[in-house]
């Protein structure tokens, strides 16, 4: 994992938006954040932290507050962060939480924190695909780092992030602080769990075995009340239980015996109670049929003068319907009569009497015969229907005629609305010349501009080209004074390296002398005069020019002129561009093209709507052509609606004027025809009426002479001496069917009766009534007895069944809790050890013993570096002793110190030897954890403060075993402000602070 780019405004100190790139520290390997104490140097580990995250180490536990105090309320605040992991590029944005101004600019409201997270795209390796979105909110990107991210946040903090005051913590801390800390980094979570599983698992089984007992004790309960003891009860074994089984089974056993016993004798007691029951039931039989024989017996002259009234009865049934028949048949000669009177009063226009229906009934039918006759009453109905007829196409025309003067009035409507479309189409057929004579000088001059088009353009290009020209020529001066200055220092340089060769060359030719001499030896020959006498030997420069210095300096000159080359070749491109773009320009200055430029664009933007504008144009012409060809045809066809609408009025008009007179002819004195035909329809119904009235009349006397003769005929057939004697027999039908009824009971009680003292069984019973109470008692008294018995008995079965299930759950029981204890003392034990309870002597749990050899772990690998920075003299101690008290330990850190040979407790360093050691077990634990998250690469590491306390030799051990951390390519970042490692480390990002308060990052971006 490796941090790429910090991009960050609003938060912390931060202002303005801010930038570091620390990919250009990549060469150097080491860089140091510098700045005065406020200045926000840990911000930044503060923005890196928050950025993948969300949580910053400086505000564990409080309210988080990132948005900078000098940010106004329309300033941005966010961080983002550009990482990389496993050869994947990751580009994450975040936004806190903070109060912003609303949008009606009345109060505030807070602002919701934002997070989106992207990914560089890298199909052919070279990261050019673009970034791509993975996730948008903060929940779905805290779900995609927890995937991405090889390393949580405490692990992050410990390992790549060594906060300020932090990274000591770790040395200084208590066994509990150091297990907390230790656990979240190698996440032994699941030691504890399997400890605590372990000690639920022998709680479950200590339960069981309880339980097992209680069952054990509660099935001797049980067993006890089977067996109906309420004694004191020993411990429930086996063999008790076998026992109580035997002697419930001997109760059974007696139980039974003394329940068949008790069977046979209410069988024999029943016995003879039912055989008493039976004579008594024969007794009463007898005396019930003696009685009802007498009292039947004693009705017998009603029962014959019954038998008479139901004789008469039916002949008077037989007579009943011509009776009937007769008074209906009168009945209706009278309605007749009435109906003929009523028709005759209508007819001659006069209201019958009020009794005249009474009157009639009384009469005979010659008294109330019509004074017209039906033959007389068929001539008038006919003279009726032939006026009628004559009168059918009169209707038919009356009828037709509201119609006609509709359609008269739509055809006169239609005719108005005609008119008035044809002035309408007329008027807008005359002003249609117009529109297309204004619409046809707009396309003309369209066509003339949009044919200017290709000329605009390329004047357009022309002066786009002018203008970047005279853009390029406004920066190439600058970029030419920055070269000339580059040149000048360049040859200033060369000068210099040449005349300090020339310098260290004059040197080392003045030196030769010297050497020589410095190579003389008293008594031998001068290599240069051959004399073996040397008074004055020449003297040499007290620092002498050796070969080295002049390769050297050579080398510089060497350097300084393929540098000035350089500059020189920088110059003279500038120079050609700058010539080649001034040419150009044709010498006109940037305000001069610029304007020439702004004058085509406005030319071909002019001729581009032009263009755009002529196929509307067209289309416009040739719809208003189009529409003047339809209003021309839509003229004449309204024209000709209009005159057809005209013809059919007249006619319609013309053929209601003739219906009107023939009306007027044939309506006579009423005022319409229909009048008339009603009236000849009123006096065609009196004269039909009064016709049917006769005839039915006449039809009605024929059947009531009729009914007469069948009357008499059937009153003297069934000896009747009139229609009077008849009705006085005559009975209703349910009289006749309660009467009959009534002798059917009679006849069948009174065969009941004599077939009942007929039957066999009755004729040997004896005189008295049998006494049946004593044989009752006797079968009541042996039926309690067997309940008695099979009460017991079948309570002794189910006592029995009780119990033998009870033996069998107690027989699996006794073998279960057997294997169950064994596995209980197993468990047990192995709670204990892994709880470090005894027998484990250290008192160390399980999570703590994998702690600890973790712990040995990192202390092995911190005391190699911790060696090399305290020379030897310190190294840290894991200790695993037990504690003050007994109390549990097994993450103890002592420090050795070799002068003494003895171990001490860390907190007794010095703040310079605190730092060492906290750095190198930080260190140390960082390497482990590296190795337990799955072999991650960490090429970032940042430590925050700390060198202050340390002295210069100790400082540069130190800044050497950091140096060596650079391996592999690693980056290492370092917050400080101790002046020396300034001079030690060029690499420099330099937090300032402004006069407005906020700070600015100096050194973040690549151009320094």
């Amino acid at each position: 994992m490796k941090i790429l780019r910090l991009r960050l405004a609003g938060f912390g100190p931060y202002k303005d938006e801010q930038l570091v790139d620390f990919e250009r520290f990549d060469s150097d390997g080491i860089f140091l954040i510098s700045g005065k104490t406020g200045a926000g140097k840990s911000s930044i580990l503060d923005a890196i932290c928050f950025a993948l995250y969300n949580q910053v180490p400086r505000f564990d536990g409080s309210e988080l507050k990132l948005r900078s105090d000098h940010c106004e309320a329309g300033d941005p605040t966010f961080v983002e962060l550009d990482f990389s992991v496993n050869q994947s590029r990751y580009r994450l944005r975040r936004s806190p939480a903070y109060e912003r101004p609303k949008k009606n600019q009345v109060g505030v409201t807070t602002a919701a924190p934002t997070a989106v997270l992207q990914v560089l795209d890298d199909a052919d390796g070279s990261y050019n695909g673009g970034w791509r979105g993975v996730a948008a909110k903060p929940g779905a990107v805290g779900h995609e780092l927890d995937t991405i991210l090889p390393l949580k946040v405490d692990q992050f903090l410990q390992v790549i992030l060594l906060a300020q005051n932090r990274f000591q913590r770790f040395l200084l801390a208590k066994t509990e602080e150091r297990r907390a800390v230790l656990r979240t980094l190698f996440n032994t979570g699941r030691f504890e769990q399997l400890e605590a599983a372990l000690i639920l698992r022998r709680k479950g089984l200590d339960e069981q075995l309880a339980t097992s007992q209680r069952d054990l004790e509660q099935d001797q309960t049980a067993a006890a009340q089977l067996l109906r003891d309420e004694g004191p009860l020993a411990a429930p074994t086996a063999g008790w239980f076998a026992a109580a089984q035997h002697d419930l089974a001997g109760q059974l056993d007696a139980a039974t015996i003394e329940q068949a016993r008790t069977m046979a004798e209410l069988t024999a007691a029943t016995d003879r109670h039912q055989s008493l029951l039976q004579t008594e039931q024969r007794q009463l039989r007898r005396s019930a049929a003696a009685s009802a024989l007498a009292a039947l017996d004693s009705r017998q002259d009603d029962i014959v003068r019954e038998r008479s009234d139901l004789q008469n009865a039916a002949r008077a049934a037989r007579v009943w319907p011509q009776v009937r028949a007769r008074h209906e048949a009168a009945s209706a000669l009278a309605a007749a009569e009435s109906a003929l009177a009523a028709a005759q009063a209508q007819r001659t226009g006069d209201r019958p009497a009020e009794t005249a229906g009474a009157g009639a009934a009384g009469r005979s039918r010659s008294d109330v015969a019509s004074p017209e006759t039906l033959g007389q009453l068929q001539l008038v109905i006919d003279g009726l229907l032939g006026r009628l007829g004559a009168l059918e196409d009169a209707l038919a025309d009356e009828l037709a005629l509201p119609e006609l003067d509709n359609e008269i009035a739509e055809l006169l409507i239609e005719q108005l609305e005609g008119t008035r479309a044809l002035d309408a189409a007329r008027a807008q057929a005359d002003a249609l010349p117009e529109q297309i004579e204004a619409i046809t000088a707009e396309h003309s001059a369209a066509q003339l501009a949009a044919a200017r088009q290709p000329d605009t353009m390329i004047a357009l290009d022309r002066a786009t080209l002018t203008l970047e020209a005279a853009q390029t020529v406004t920066r190439l001066s600058s970029v030419l004074l920055t070269a000339q200055q580059a040149e000048l220092t360049a040859s200033g340089d060369n000068a210099d390296a040449a005349a300090h060769y020339e310098s260290v060359l004059a040197r080392r030719f003045s030196g030769f002398a010297a050497e020589l001499a410095a190579r003389l030896i008293t008594g031998d020959a001068c290599a240069v005069c051959g004399s073996t006498a040397h008074p004055q030997p020449a003297l040499g420069h007290d620092d002498p020019v050796t070969t080295h210095d002049l390769n050297t300096a050579r080398s510089t000159v060497t350097d300084r002129q393929g540098q000035l080359l350089v500059a020189q070749n920088a110059v003279q491109s500038v120079n050609l561009r700058l010539a080649e773009a001034r040419a150009l320009t044709s010498g006109r200055d940037a305000a001069t093209v610029t304007a020439e430029h702004d004058a085509a664009t406005a030319a071909h933007r002019l001729a581009d709507r032009a263009t755009a504008t002529l196929p509307d144009l067209q289309a416009r012409l040739a719809q208003l052509q189009s529409t003047m060809t339809r209003a021309a045809t839509s003229v004449d066809q309204l024209r000709g609606q209009r005159d057809q609408a005209s013809t059919a009025h007249a006619f319609k008009v013309s053929q209601r004027e003739a219906i009107f007179g023939r009306l007027a002819a044939q309506r006579g004195e009423f005022d319409s025809v229909r009048g008339q035909a009603t009236h000849l329809h009123d006096e065609l119904t009196q004269a039909r009426t009064l016709a049917t009235a006769l005839s039915v009349v006449d039809e009605c006397g024929a059947a009531e002479d009729a009914a007469q003769s069948r009357l008499t005929a059937q009153l003297a057939e069934e000896a009747f001496t009139d229609e009077a004697a008849a009705l006085a027999a005559r009975l209703d039908q349910p009289e006749i069917e309660r009467r009959t009824r009534a002798l059917r009971v009679h006849d069948d009680g009174l065969a009941a009766a004599r077939a009942t003292l007929a039957q066999p069984d009755l004729a040997d019973l004896p005189t008295e009534p049998v006494d049946v109470l004593p044989a009752a008692a006797a079968a009541a008294a042996a039926s309690t007895a067997r309940d008695a018995a099979l009460t017991r008995q079948s309570s002794l079965v189910d006592r029995t069944g009780t119990l033998s299930a009870i033996v069998r759950r107690v027989g699996s029981l006794f073998a279960a809790s057997a294997q169950l204890h064994e596995i209980q003392q197993q468990v047990s034990q192995l709670a204990d050890v892994v709880h470090g309870d005894e027998p484990n002597t250290k008192r160390m749990r399980l999570e703590n013993y994998v702690l600890a050899a973790q712990l040995e772990e990192i202390v092995a690998v911190a005391n190699i570096r911790l060696r090399t920075m305290t020379s030897g003299r310190y190294t840290l101690e894991h200790d695993d002793s037990l504690a003050f008290g007994g109390a549990r330990s097994g993450l103890g850190l002592a420090i050795r110190d070799e002068y003494t040979g003895r171990a001490r407790p860390t907190h007794s360093l010095s703040g310079g030897e605190t730092f060492l050691a906290s750095l190198a077990l930080a260190l140390g634990l960082a390497e482990v954890v590296t190795g337990q998250a799955g072999g991650v690469t960490l090429d970032t590491l940042f430590v925050d403060e700390g060198f202050g306390s340390l002295d210069g030799e100790t400082l540069e051990t130190a800044m050497s075993t950091l140096d060596s951390l650079r391996a592999g390519g690693r980056t290492i970042g370092l917050i400080s402000h101790v002046d020396s490692m300034k001079e030690q480390i060029p690499a420099t990002l330099r937090i300032v602070v402004t006069d407005r308060g906020s700070s600015e990052i100096e050194g973040g971006d690549a151009t320094g």
